[in-house]
């Protein structure tokens, strides 16, 4: 037994150098790494690489429509009961209101309590905010934002198209169709994320190219505020309510451990989004309510990206001694309301959202994005864990309020 040991201990340390090597984490790392150096010896090469990083976004953005729409058909055509689907949306959007309007406040809190925007300016190179700060905000129309929102138009269009559905005659082939294109959406943005290194390099490249090395001590306070605050949100916010509820929050984290090292390793929530309906129907909720609260849950109740946004905001509105009023801040905090609802669990969604909230609000520089794109990743991982954390607590609460939670069963976590 003795003498294959050493070939047993060679082959485990095998196994692990190929789980880092395959890790997309582990890439995304190493093409940071290569961005600052890049950006910090030849910072003329390294802003050359923004549009690396634009191109990126630009290509996730192609399957933002697609999946939302998609995931909140399919979600409200496989109820089939109208009147149910009526009562479970009015129940879940009124929760995911309540809870990411929390999640907002919070992030906003926190922000202005660390500051992480306030630092020593005199080694950074910031775009004059005057031309934004001029501009008022009272102009601002909610109809025109949503005529200018592509993404809230699909949602809209999403539920009508689901409602319809029910009434269609030929319901079951158009599902059918619709879940094999959903198939291909999804192995098709699994493939794109092998790009997120190339992303993640061409935006740290350029950031610290445009605006040095300075640049990289605000965006690690603001990171370890973004992860605090989420941690926070998780344990006191979603452990509270499942505590009324009588469930341990810690018990559910354990439940769905191996869906949030797939989150971990993807950053995107999205990646577990069949696999975590599975095992909530396992645990005992209702097969009609996690078909509706789980694709409705990805597009209006993402906590962490609601934390992520309002944090980087009064980030970015802090790096550019941008003053907001109170009533400011509280557009801010009613525009996200809207702009958050319309970014699904995919990498990248959250900054692109953010950029619309920062165009809409007409305060501060778009160009300050730039900060943010080279850790985006890292905090596209924080907040795709706390979104599915958060879709995972309500779905639980609404089967719980529907009378549709038949026994907590967890005890298949280890077999899945």
């Amino acid at each position: 037994m003795n003498s294959t040991t050493p070939n047993a201990s060679s082959h485990s340390k095998k196994s692990i150098f190929h789980h880092i090597v395959t890790n997309l984490t582990f890439w995304v790392l190493i093409a940071i790494v290569a961005g600052v150096l890049l950006g910090h010896f030849s910072p003329e090469k390294g802003m050359k690489m923004k549009i690396v990083g634009e191109t990126f976004v630009d290509i996730i953005k192609l399957f933002i429509g697609p999946i939302i729409f998609l995931t909140i058909v399919l979600g409200i055509s496989g109820m089939g009961n109208l009147k149910k689907v009526g009562r479970i949306g009015v129940k879940a959007l009124t929760y995911f209101e309540i809870v990411s309007t929390v999640a907002l406040a919070i992030g906003v809190a926190i922000a202005y309590v660390f500051q992480p925007g306030k630092i020593d300016k005199s080694r950074l190179t910031l775009q004059d905010a005057s031309q934004y700060t001029s501009r008022s905000t009272e102009n601002f129309s909610w109809l025109e934002f949503f005529l200018s929102n592509f993404t809230l138009q699909v949602l809209l269009a999403a539920i009508v198209c689901g409602i319809g559905l029910n009434f269609y005659q030929k319901r079951e082939q158009t599902i059918l169709v619709l879940e094999r294109f959903s198939n291909v959406v999804f192995a098709g943005l699994k493939y794109v994320m092998y790009l997120a290194p190339i992303g993640a390099f061409g935006g740290m490249a350029y950031t610290i190219g445009k605006f040095g090395l300075a640049t990289l001590i605000p965006l690690g306070k603001l990171m370890l505020c973004v992860y605090a605050t989420m941690a926070l949100f998780v344990f006191l916010i979603l452990g509270s309510i499942l505590k009324y509820y009588k469930i341990s929050i810690l018990s559910i984290l354990k439940y769905i451990k191996e869906e949030l090292l797939l989150v971990l390793g993807t950053s995107s929530s999205e990646a577990a989004l069949p696999s975590i309906m599975v095992k909530l129907e396992r645990m005992g909720c209702s097969k009609s309510v996690v078909g509706l609260v789980i694709p409705t849950g990805y597009s209006f109740n993402l906590d962490g990206t609601s934390i992520y946004l309002s944090m980087s905001v009064i980030f970015l509105a802090q790096l550019y001694d941008v003053h907001l009023s109170f009533f400011e801040i509280l557009t801010v905090i009613g525009i996200l309301m809207i702009t958050s609802k319309g970014a699904a669990g995919v990498t990248g969604s959250g900054f692109i959202v953010l950029a619309s909230t920062l165009t809409a609000l007409h305060k501060i520089p778009v160009e300050g994005l730039a900060f943010l794109l080279g850790v985006d990743k890292f905090m596209s991982e924080a907040r795709a864990i706390t979104n599915l954390i958060g879709n995972t607590v309500a779905t639980i609460i609404i089967s719980k309020t529907e009378r549709d939670f038949t026994t907590l069963d967890l005890s298949n976590s280890e077999s899945e």
